[in-house]
């Protein structure tokens, strides 16, 4: 069983799109067995797996309590728990990064996104200080514009944060990746040849982040 935590202060930054995927691509792809537990007070993720009416289980679980109590007692029955944080870094966060074997930061190449990632990161830190180890953690450049500065210039900087590891695999901004919420599906139910590229990316993605367990 292994405990993998999304996790970024800000919306916005693929963080539900990417937990949503990655349980979908678990879950079909690799057939494992694995639950979504939406921390989200939105939850906008177990709304989406909903809306698939697909056999995936979900569960919502949101106070602190409840995620220190609740994520071991579930990652006993599943080969894998996908954690979709909250949208800030408050106790409930600090709670998922208590338990979590792998806490993954999505962060959007822009300068206020990027200070979001540098804030995660040091909350990330104070809980390997306390667990003496685990997590483990890595950021990825999500929701990025091919051939721009601004990617270029977040992969740098991110890349000199010797405090976590940066995924090489990008997520690039698609309007397929941007439907995919609404339409209550994955860019594995699209068609198209920009729907089979994000794909790809995000199975690289995934292979990237297994490596890290």
């Amino acid at each position: 069983m292994s405990i993998i935590a999304l996790i970024n202060q800000k919306g916005g930054c693929g963080k539900s799109t990417t937990a949503v995927h990655f349980t979908y691509w678990l879950a079909t792809q690799k057939k494992k067995k694995v639950l979504l537990v939406d921390a989200d007070a939105q939850q906008s993720s177990s709304e989406w797996i909903l809306g698939m009416e697909s056999a995936i289980p979900y569960k919502v679980v949101q106070t602190p309590d409840d995620l220190l109590e609740q994520i071991p007692e579930l990652a006993q029955q599943y080969d894998l728990l996908i954690v979709d944080g909250p949208a800030s870094l408050a106790e409930a966060t600090r709670a998922i990064l208590f338990r979590a074997d792998l806490a993954i930061v999505p962060v959007q190449p822009t300068g206020v996104d990027l200070r979001s990632a540098s804030d995660a990161v040091r909350v990330i830190r104070q809980a390997q200080s306390v667990r003496g180890g685990p997590p483990a953690a890595a950021v990825f450049l999500s929701r990025a514009v091919k051939g721009t500065k601004l990617k270029d210039e977040a992969l740098t900087l991110l890349s000199k944060t010797p405090e976590v590891l940066l995924l090489k695999t990008v997520i690039h901004q698609k309007q397929g990746i941007a439907d995919t919420s609404g339409q209550s599906a994955t860019v594995w139910n699209f068609p198209g040849a920009r729907a089979k590229e994000s794909a790809q990316e995000y199975e690289r993605l995934f292979k990237e982040i297994l490596t890290m367990l």
